[in-house]
């Protein structure tokens, strides 16, 4: 796990994801056909098949969430936006860290009870007590990220932050490694920026690629604990076969192949319905002509928060789904149903 270790605690928030990046890239090279990154900074590794495949985009996106600055009062107190979903009440009274480095610790003009999620009424004490001793460390625009120290737990869970979706980036590492490239598919290992504030990366990441398939790997949110979402995902309950998402209309035929390869291979596996919020699958779906898309879930107990948990034994579940699932035959119908012309 030390690798996932390093991808959590690496700071990368929405638009500045090159720390994450580097150690990603120094992983996949010696397994990859082709690397590129794009303008918008996504990192897209090929592995080729045998050319009688299909092209198959695998994403998982590189960003988190955070904050940033857009004022300094005069006594020193940061004034902050979000960056992606930020829940108020998960920062308020914990650390941040800016990209250079400086820590912070998170209040709230009057109670948090107040705020009502609203990250503006939060503030940034960087222990300055001045404007000008404040700008010594951080300026106007600046972000900032969470602070979420990976731990193990009991059976098998983890906790850190960022699993959203580290987890994601280090399950599609590991499969590249067990891609031995004597497979019909050519696999595009998609590694995208910019998803918390509008899965913008693999928008174009997509439109580049032109891919056949498109499958999301992200989190999910876990249902078993009492959280302000309902539904079914548990964690420690195997991989999640993602069947409904507010952001794309998944692919019938795609899911029912998952949900048999899972049941084939005996991976252990649930069906995961997600009522709110989306992932890269939206994107990738609505590129070029269309795309047809699916996805494979990590279920993540207090997302988006410093300390959210998941378990290894779902993680394992993931990583044997998407070896098993790239590996498959696909076999679309002709595009052209009529044509009075022939």
């Amino acid at each position: 796990m030390e690798l996932l270790k390093r991808l959590t605690q690496a700071w990368g928030v929405s638009g500045r994801e090159k720390e994450v990046r580097q150690i990603i890239l120094q992983e996949v090279l010696p397994y990859a056909d082709q690397i590129r990154q794009d303008a918008l900074g996504n990192l897209i590794v090929l592995k080729k098949g045998n050319g009688q495949g299909k092209r198959i985009m695998l994403s998982a996106h590189m960003d988190e969430i955070g904050l940033q600055v857009t004022k300094i009062e005069s006594d020193g107190r940061l004034r902050v936006c979000k960056v992606g979903w930020v829940w108020a009440a998960s920062l308020y009274n914990d650390k941040v860290v800016f990209q250079n480095g400086t820590i912070g610790v998170v209040g709230c003009c009057g109670p948090i009870e107040e705020a009502k999620n609203d990250v503006g009424k939060l503030y940034i004490d960087i222990g300055a007590a001045s404007r000008e001793e404040a700008e010594k460390y951080v300026k106007i625009g600046d972000y900032c990220g969470f602070i979420g120290p990976f731990y193990p737990l009991a059976e098998g869970r983890l906790c850190s932050k960022s699993f959203d979706d580290r987890a994601g980036c280090w399950l599609l590492i590991e499969a590249l490694k067990r891609n031995d490239g004597n497979r019909e598919n050519d696999v595009y290992y998609v590694f995208t920026v910019q998803e918390e504030v509008g899965c913008r990366g693999a928008q174009t990441a997509a439109q580049l690629i032109s891919p056949d398939i498109g499958i999301s790997i992200d989190v999910t949110p876990d249902h078993a604990y009492p959280s302000d979402l309902e539904g079914a995902n548990a964690v420690g309950a195997g991989v999640g076969v993602k069947l409904g998402d507010p952001s794309a209309m998944l692919d019938e035929e795609l899911v029912e192949k998952m949900l048999r390869c899972c049941e084939e291979n005996h991976i252990p596996y649930q069906r995961d319905v997600m009522d709110r919020g989306g992932t890269d699958s939206s994107s990738i779906n609505r590129s070029g002509s269309g795309v047809r898309v699916c996805g494979i879930s990590l279920v993540d107990r207090y997302p988006h928060s410093q300390s959210s948990v998941i378990s290894q034994s779902d993680l394992y579940a993931a990583l044997e789904l998407i070896d098993k699932y790239t590996a498959l035959h696909f076999d679309f119908p002709v595009p052209i149903l009529y044509d009075k012309t022939t």
